[in-house]
């Protein structure tokens, strides 16, 4: 079972510590890394902590709560290694771990309520990145990193 780090924002709070204890009743390992209360925190923050967890070690997964899951997905993105996909529905989780291997979700607060939250999250960890013509598509959108990092 991966190490999953999690983060929100202070709007996404409350549902990241229903997720913890969902997650942690399946046995996952989870780290948290915030928000801690519901103070306000910059998503990018909290974002870049996640997804540099998640690019030192491609055995951990990671999770992003803020209002929409838009804005974390987004500076997520930015850090090298990292597939973020936002996924508000379950087509759009499996797809993202599926087809895309995303090795980060991010949710939206304000879309979702913590039993559908639940749902895709638990359908998003148990979906395997396929092999075959998904995998080749990954890989070439994995060298557009190496396009931007040589300009």
């Amino acid at each position: 079972m991966p190490k999953i780090v999690i983060g929100s924002d202070h709007g996404g709070f409350p549902l990241k510590e229903e997720l913890k204890k969902h997650l942690q009743s399946k046995n996952y390992v989870i780290e948290d890394v915030g928000a801690y209360s519901e103070a306000a925190v910059d998503y990018p923050d909290i974002a870049f902590l996640v997804a540099w967890s998640v690019s030192q070690n491609p055995h951990t997964l990671g999770i992003i709560i803020d209002g929409a899951g838009i804005g974390s997905c987004m500076a997520a993105n930015k850090v090298p290694g990292v597939r973020a996909a936002c996924c508000n529905d379950l087509y759009v989780a499996r797809n993202s771990r599926e087809h895309n291997h995303a090795n980060v979700l991010t949710l939206g607060s304000m879309v979702i309520g913590t039993g559908y939250m639940k749902q895709i999250v638990d359908l998003w960890l148990s979906t395997e990145p396929a092999p075959g013509r998904h995998a080749a598509r990954v890989e070439k959108m994995m060298r557009l990193e190496d396009l931007r990092n040589n300009r």
